[in-house]
Protein backbone atom coordinates (compact mmCIF):
# COMPACT_ATOMS: atom_id res chain seq x y z
CA UNK A 1 0.00 0.00 0.00
CA UNK A 2 0.91 3.58 -0.43
CA UNK A 3 1.68 6.60 0.69
CA UNK A 4 -1.59 8.51 1.70
CA UNK A 5 -2.28 11.78 0.83
CA UNK A 6 -4.56 13.41 2.87
CA UNK A 7 -6.18 16.70 1.36
CA UNK A 8 -6.10 19.90 3.18
CA UNK A 9 -9.02 22.18 1.48
CA UNK A 10 -11.99 21.90 -0.33
CA UNK A 11 -13.73 24.40 -2.13
CA UNK A 12 -17.69 24.41 -3.53
CA UNK A 13 -17.10 25.50 -7.26
CA UNK A 14 -20.97 24.26 -7.97
CA UNK A 15 -23.86 22.51 -6.58
CA UNK A 16 -21.77 19.24 -6.51
CA UNK A 17 -18.62 20.28 -7.57
CA UNK A 18 -15.59 20.49 -5.06
CA UNK A 19 -12.09 21.36 -5.55
CA UNK A 20 -9.62 19.61 -3.46
CA UNK A 21 -6.16 20.34 -2.82
CA UNK A 22 -3.89 17.42 -0.90
CA UNK A 23 -0.94 17.70 1.13
CA UNK A 24 1.58 16.88 -1.67
CA UNK A 25 -0.02 20.16 -4.43
CA UNK A 26 -1.90 17.78 -6.30
CA UNK A 27 -5.40 19.79 -7.18
CA UNK A 28 -8.42 18.80 -9.11
CA UNK A 29 -11.95 19.11 -9.05
CA UNK A 30 -14.50 16.29 -8.61
CA UNK A 31 -18.40 16.48 -10.14
CA UNK A 32 -20.61 14.74 -7.38
CA UNK A 33 -23.47 15.34 -9.81
CA UNK A 34 -23.93 11.22 -10.55
CA UNK A 35 -22.50 10.01 -6.89
CA UNK A 36 -25.25 8.00 -5.75
CA UNK A 37 -26.37 9.19 -2.62
CA UNK A 38 -28.53 7.00 -0.48
CA UNK A 39 -28.10 6.57 3.06
CA UNK A 40 -25.86 9.37 4.87
CA UNK A 41 -25.22 10.72 1.47
CA UNK A 42 -28.71 11.07 0.36
CA UNK A 43 -28.91 14.56 1.99
CA UNK A 44 -26.39 15.43 -0.23
CA UNK A 45 -28.79 15.97 -2.90
CA UNK A 46 -29.44 19.40 -1.57
CA UNK A 47 -27.10 21.63 -3.41
CA UNK A 48 -27.41 23.89 0.37
CA UNK A 49 -26.44 21.14 2.46
CA UNK A 50 -24.01 19.81 -0.46
CA UNK A 51 -22.20 23.30 0.44
CA UNK A 52 -21.42 22.09 3.90
CA UNK A 53 -18.26 20.02 3.30
CA UNK A 54 -15.16 20.41 4.86
CA UNK A 55 -12.01 18.33 5.99
CA UNK A 56 -12.01 16.75 8.88
CA UNK A 57 -8.50 17.28 9.55
CA UNK A 58 -8.61 14.65 12.99
CA UNK A 59 -9.80 11.79 10.33
CA UNK A 60 -8.13 13.24 7.11
CA UNK A 61 -11.56 12.75 4.80
CA UNK A 62 -14.25 15.06 3.41
CA UNK A 63 -17.00 15.13 5.68
CA UNK A 64 -20.37 16.76 6.34
CA UNK A 65 -22.40 17.46 9.05
CA UNK A 66 -24.33 14.40 9.33
CA UNK A 67 -21.36 11.91 9.65
CA UNK A 68 -21.22 11.31 5.94
CA UNK A 69 -17.69 11.43 4.98
CA UNK A 70 -14.94 9.88 2.09
CA UNK A 71 -11.63 8.68 2.26
CA UNK A 72 -8.58 10.02 1.96
CA UNK A 73 -7.50 7.77 -0.52
CA UNK A 74 -10.29 7.39 -2.55
CA UNK A 75 -10.27 11.64 -3.11
CA UNK A 76 -6.86 11.70 -3.81
CA UNK A 77 -7.54 8.47 -6.71
CA UNK A 78 -10.83 10.53 -8.39
CA UNK A 79 -8.69 13.52 -8.43
CA UNK A 80 -5.05 11.71 -9.64
CA UNK A 81 -7.02 9.74 -12.20
CA UNK A 82 -9.22 12.07 -13.49
CA UNK A 83 -11.99 10.10 -12.08
CA UNK A 84 -15.73 11.06 -11.23
CA UNK A 85 -17.70 8.84 -8.43
CA UNK A 86 -20.55 7.54 -10.43
CA UNK A 87 -23.71 6.15 -9.70
CA UNK A 88 -23.48 2.75 -8.60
Amino acid sequence: MGRIYYPTTATVVGDHRLRLRFEDGLEGEIDFSDFRRDGLFAVLDDPTYFRQARIDHEIGALSWPNGADIAPDTLYHWVREGEHPAAA
